[in-house]
Formats: structure tokens, sequence, C-alpha cells
């Protein structure tokens, strides 16, 4: 007899018991999704991100500060990512093979995989525009929103806890002499730090359905993780910042032996 009562419930009564029992709803779906952002490789930087999926949709609102600021008077771009694959996880100092200092994008890429969508401002989400320095957020501090469909891959790792943001780009003057000398792992004609992560956190299950304040709208993209292939295409852009990496650094230690 309570089966069939239970079968026979209006639609109100149903929803009544859901509100009884506030973050039971957004908990099952797993709709809602946050990271903690954290420096890696000398960064000083901080950040959080929300992400919110409405079926393969998903809203992405993030506030970044501390981020290397600037390249020869224009705003240093960092291109992020929702890496995929890997462990799920944020790598650790024991990732630094080379034991020169820095984690570079490879020497991570154990620990969170390669891009499942490059969170650029507009246009793209694809693997192929990782390194797209036009559409990446730019500045040592920035905020970040932005509604487009993941891929089944990418949705699937958002979903199952192995989903992590990576935020690049660092300031070449905070590393080591050596490091400062190294060219990225990924393309030779760039400086290690043009493609080194600076930010890194995993997406985890959110009884939040919104980020604390809002973020304002910088436009959308996306990308697959910091893959080869996009990172070639990325071409003269990077090759700008580069020139402009070295000549800070040069500056940085010039001033600092005065």
């Amino acid at each position: 007899m309570k089966k069939s009562l239970l079968a026979f419930a209006p639609a109100a009564a149903i929803g009544l018991a859901a509100l009884a029992m506030p973050g039971t709803a957004s908990a099952a779906d797993g709709s809602s999704f946050q990271a903690n952002l954290q420096p890696l490789n000398h960064a000083a930087a901080s950040g959080s991100l929300m992400l919110q999926l409405n079926g393969s949709q998903a809203t992405v609102t993030e506030d970044v500060s501390g981020l290397a600021a600037s390249f020869g008077g224009k705003p240093y771009p960092h291109v992020q990512h929702i890496h995929i694959g890997g462990m799920g996880q944020c790598p650790t100092t024991a990732a630094d093979a080379n034991n020169d200092g820095v984690i570079s994008t490879t020497e991570g890429g154990a620990a969170y995989g390669g891009i499942g969508a490059t969170l650029s401002t507009s246009g793209d989400t694809s693997p192929a525009a990782g390194t797209t320095l036009t559409v990446a957020p730019s500045g040592a501090s920035y905020h970040y929103s932005r509604t487009f469909t993941l891929d089944a891959k990418t949705l699937a790792a958002v979903q199952s806890g192995n989903a992590v943001i990576v935020v690049h780009g660092l300031d070449p003057a905070t590393l080591s002499k050596t490091a400062q000398g190294e060219k990225s792992d990924l393309v030779p004609s760039l400086p290690l730090a043009a493609t080194s992560p600076a930010l890194c956190g995993t997406l985890v299950a959110s009884q939040m359905s919104a980020m604390p304040g809002g973020a304002a709208d910088t436009g959308g993209g996306s990308t697959a993780g910091l893959q080869h292939e996009g990172v070639i295409g990325a071409g003269t852009g990077l090759v700008a910042l580069g020139a402009a990496a070295g000549a800070l650094a040069l500056r940085r230690r010039t001033a600092t032996n005065r």
C-alpha cells in the first residue's frame, strides 16, 4: 500500500521533500564543481574557479590574482585549461625530474593529464586553442566567465573527479638561473617560463550554485591541454612573449646587481 501511494504522489510533494534536504539534489546531480587554485613553480598567485553543468554545457567563473603581470609593457597572457586523463591531481615537487626547480608542463602531465578544454575568452575551446595567446586571459589579476560545450571525454572527467584546472605562464625572473636559461619543453623557441604551470587545482563536487561575488564576462574558448599540436599552433605570439620574457629577466637581474 505504501508503495502504491508513493507511485501516485503529486509532483508538488516530491518537490517539498527535496526542499527539506538542502544540498542533496546538487550533490546527487554533481552539477556544480569548484577548484581552489594553488601556486606552482614559485608563483605567488591564487584563485578560485566554479564550474556548473547543464547537460554538456559548462558555465565557468573564475577569479585569479598575483600572476605575472606583463612583458614589454603589455599584459601577460595566461593560457589556461581543464586537464584530463592523468591522476586527477596537481603535481608535487617530486615531478621536477631534471631538478631545475621548475615543474614543466610535460613533467606535470602524469599528475593532471592533457588538455580537455581550453578556458579561452572567445572562440575555440578545444585543445587546438591551448596556446592561442590572443584569447587567453591576461595580466596579474582577472575575472573570467564563459559558457561552452564540453566534449564527452572532458564531461566524464569532470563528473568523475579526474579534471584539473591549470593556469600557465611564469615570471622568468623568479626562476633559478638554470631554469631561466632553459627552453620550453613544448616549443624550443620559447623560454621555459612561457609554458610552465603557475596555478593548479583539482575540480571537486561543490554544494555551491555560484561563485561568491560573481565574475565579469570575459568571453570564451576551449582547448584540450598543452598538447604539442596546440603549442605549435601558438606561433608568432608565443615567440614574441619569449623575447619579452628574456628582456624582463635581464632587466631584473641587472637591477639586482646594482
